[in-house]
């Protein structure tokens, strides 16, 4: 599958941006993430242009940046007008460090610290989504203590199951974030926030698991929260201005992956909101806000290995061939945390027939195995190994193990190609130590 603006050119290369990848491998070396700009711009257009057609109030968008978070990330984000969430103080930095608008952030997290939350306030975020009590609490005081009335949502479970992977779900009953409907927790929290002369109580935020490729489970949540809304307003008198429903929608790792549309998850979620707003009683439309991450960058990312040692494996049931890169478990954990699967290619005969299965497998210690039985067709050493759908949680979950420098990462766009991290040296990884 070719992804974004990624083809095969005259020499039988892949393209990714007008760049050649071989090319890029040659200039900055590999491992290597090649970002597609006018892709990533693309999708972050047609997911709020989706919405803003479909639903009848207004709407938002926030781009997730746990997904992947540098600064010229932040820089596309803030210049295509759209806000972003954070979930650390250091995402928080890189926001800022970007010029980011501070008023056009939400800050997440299930346990900020004191320290993150003064940040946050002086730093004059828009909006913080209050996981618990005892952040509400904490938050409540370090707000007071500077003078201002701070804006929040706050995270309620809808105990919604997606039928994701178990360490990609967060919207079940039994989860670490946010606080319980059907307990009452959430209500409690609600009625705490309102009563709080610090705090501005907006409305409410979910967000139920990641790679959903169906849009069931977020219209399932949609009912809860649009009757919690109506819950809320029946009991304290207050009409939420605001309904945050997360992110979660799923994208292609796979050529049989088929994930909806931003169009088609558009018109199915707001289908679904409106008629429970009618259902419920809610008469005055919420502004919608949603999270989107993984839908936004994921498939404008590519990364590129060099293929190293082949080694044939004579088993009794077929014989089995691995591929070596020059990478591994430190620039994509996802294969060793939840079983990720990746479509990739042999970039330099980007359109050969994929007749021919390998183990790709990476350089550390480890058993390492990135991909079995990947479909690729004929491999040779010194090959640019091309994986797709790497924008999202691969540089961002990078690590030093084995202590290897993360990768470089690339922007590419109508033939220009820009550096927006530069790889790490040796000298980096010993730079904090004494």
């Amino acid at each position: 599958m070719f992804l974004g603006t990624q083809r095969v050119n005259n020499q039988g290369h892949l393209e990714i941006g007008g760049c050649d990848t071989l090319a890029l491998a040659q200039q900055f070396g590999t491992p290597l993430y090649v970002m597609d700009e006018a892709f990533l711009r693309e999708n972050i257009r047609r997911y709020r242009a989706a919405f803003a057609q479909k639903y009848p109030g207004e709407s938002h968008i926030s781009y997730a940046g746990k997904a992947f978070l540098v600064k010229r990330v932040a820089q596309i984000v803030a210049e295509e007008g759209i806000d972003l969430d954070v979930a650390s103080g250091g995402e928080l930095f890189v926001a800022l460090s970007a010029g980011f608008p501070a008023e056009r952030i939400l800050f997440h997290g299930n346990y900020k610290s004191d320290r993150e939350i003064q940040e946050g306030v002086a730093a004059g975020v828009g909006r913080f989504v209050v996981d618990n009590p005892h952040e509400l609490s904490r938050l409540a005081q370090v707000a007071q203590g500077a003078g201002i009335v701070q804006k929040i949502l706050l995270r309620v479970t809808p105990g919604i199951d997606p039928h994701t992977h178990a360490k990609i779900s967060t919207g079940q009953e039994d989860s670490k974030f946010g606080v319980s409907i059907q307990s009452g927790e959430a209500l409690a929290a609600v009625k705490l926030a309102l009563a709080s002369p610090s705090l501005k109580f907006l409305g409410i935020h979910c967000h139920i698991g990641s790679q959903l490729l169906d849009a069931q489970t977020h219209l399932d949540a949609g009912d809860v929260m649009v009757g919690f809304l109506a819950q809320i307003q029946r009991e304290t008198g207050f009409s939420c201005e605001e309904l945050d429903i997360g992110g979660g929608l799923g994208v292609r790792y796979l050529p049989e992956h088929a994930p909806l549309s931003f169009e088609d998850f558009a018109e199915a979620l707001t289908g679904a909101l409106l008629a429970a707003f009618e259902r419920h009683g809610v008469t005055a439309l919420p502004r919608l806000l949603q999270e989107p991450g993984r839908s936004l960058v994921a498939e404008a990312g590519t990364t590129l290995y060099t293929v190293g040692p082949l080694k044939t494996v004579q088993l009794a049931e077929k014989t089995k061939t691995y591929a070596v890169v020059d990478g591994g478990l430190s620039d994509n954990p996802r294969p060793a945390l939840y079983g990720a699967k990746y479509s990739a290619l042999v970039a330099g005969r980007a359109s050969q027939p994929k007749d021919k299965s390998y183990t790709v497998s990476g350089k550390h210690c480890e058993t390492d195995l990135l991909f079995p039985d990947m479909p690729l067709g004929e491999v040779t050493s010194g090959d640019i190994l091309a994986v797709q759908t790497t924008g999202a949680y691969n540089q961002t979950m990078a690590s030093n193990y084995n202590r290897f420098p993360r990768p470089a990462v690339v922007f590419v766009r109508d033939g220009e190609v820009s550096l927006a991290v530069q790889r790490e040296s040796y000298e980096d990884l010993v730079r904090q130590e004494f």
